[in-house]
């Protein structure tokens, strides 16, 4: 996601599922106009500092996690982050004390609250037992490589370790822990329902090979002309054509772009070797009648003739899309309006009745 998806949605929609780190977003400074809210039902934005936010997150969905400082030391696995407000949020631990109507909102922790799950390991157990007991290792502190761009997947990478951990592990006390991020949990498909394609069907063949020949030296086969369909029509004695021509006969039209440069220009050139020919016609047919004129006389009038063409043509081209617009329909619509409300000004003039009152002088002219 670049900069210039960065918005006030983006900012309230900020907890999300996806694990991986593709931007630095969440680093930028949130607007104070962002921050007002017109009435109470608004959401409330809820960041941190831009300095105490964490640039590069080794917290993700699906890691198993503790909280420091919790007696129960239960373990708990991260359902979703947001990075705005450096919040974990874990799975299956909802807020007590919430409306029965609506979905519990579950549980969620300061970053720096949360450490990491290594794995499982063995100790020894002392006092002559020689089986070991198996306990949970969690990271105190965790280390990272530096982190690279990954052009292919289009996100960083960097892998994490753990520096120390608690309980020591004896055997590797010295020694950096790799702690392998979480594998995405595969979809599971559906079973097909009535109304889905079955897999013998996607798979089946339905392409069928045209008869006309396939070499690029053979003869491209013509399409039916509009004539020649409907005289099918109309002579149901002649022989029918097929409906469903090859789509080979119409990949060159449906491919390709009629606004294309290349278009444009081959169009351009048509209609300037038009009005080449056009002008030779003309100067060629002034030149044959002269009738007393010189040659040059001719050759200028025969230009202005063909300039008047060219304009006349413009003209009615402009006309022509003129009309197509439904410029004509609205101006006679506006005309009309114009009309009645003409008419209907002339009547009320023309029932005007003024009332009897002093200071009334009667032109003589009625009289």
């Amino acid at each position: 996601m670049s900069l210039r998806y960065f918005t006030r949605k983006t900012v309230l929609t900020a907890t999300t599922t996806n694990p991986w780190q593709t931007n630095f977003n969440h680093l930028l400074p949130i607007p104070k106009l962002w921050l007002k809210r017109s009435s109470i039902r608004d959401p409330k934005i809820k960041s941190v500092r831009p300095k105490d936010r964490i640039k590069y997150w080794n917290i993700i969905p699906g890691d198993q996690i503790r909280l420091r400082g919790d007696k129960s030391k239960n373990i708990h696995e991260v359902l979703s982050i947001n990075r705005m407000s450096s919040r974990v949020f874990v799975k299956g631990a909802a807020q007590a004390n919430t409306d029965a109507d609506k979905p519990p909102p579950t549980k969620n922790y300061h970053y720096a609250k949360c450490q990491l799950l290594v794995g499982n390991y063995e100790f020894p157990t002392g006092d002559g037992v020689l089986e070991p007991k198996v306990l949970p290792v969690f990271a105190q502190r965790v280390g990272t490589s530096h982190p690279t761009w990954d052009r292919l997947r289009k996100r960083y990478v960097w892998q994490r370790f753990a520096v120390s951990t608690v309980p020591v592990i004896p055997y590797a006390e010295s020694k950096r822990i790799e702690i392998p991020w979480p594998k995405p949990e595969k979809r599971s498909l559906p079973e097909p329902a009535n109304y889905d394609t079955t897999r013998e069907e996607v798979v089946k063949v339905t392409y069928k090979l045209p008869t006309f020949q396939q070499s690029l030296r053979a003869p491209i086969p013509r399409p039916a002309t509009e004539d020649e369909f409907l005289a099918t029509l109309y002579n149901p004695h002649l022989t029918a054509l097929n409906d469903s021509e090859p789509v080979e006969v119409y990949l060159a039209q449906e491919l390709s772009n009629p606004h294309s440069r290349a278009k444009k220009l081959m169009r351009w050139k048509i209609r300037q070797a038009n009005d080449k020919a056009l002008l030779d016609e003309i100067m060629a047919d002034e030149l044959k009648h002269l009738n007393g004129r010189s040659p040059r006389d001719a050759k200028a009038e025969a230009a202005f003739r063909w300039r008047e063409l060219l304009k006349a043509k413009k003209d009615d081209e402009r006309k022509r899309r003129w009309k197509d617009m439904a410029q004509e329909s609205t101006m006679k619509r506006k005309a009309m309006r114009k009309e009645k409300k003409e008419a209907r000004l002339q009547r009320r003039l023309t029932e005007l009745v003024l009332s009897d009152s002093s200071n009334q002088v009667i032109p003589e002219i009625i009289n």
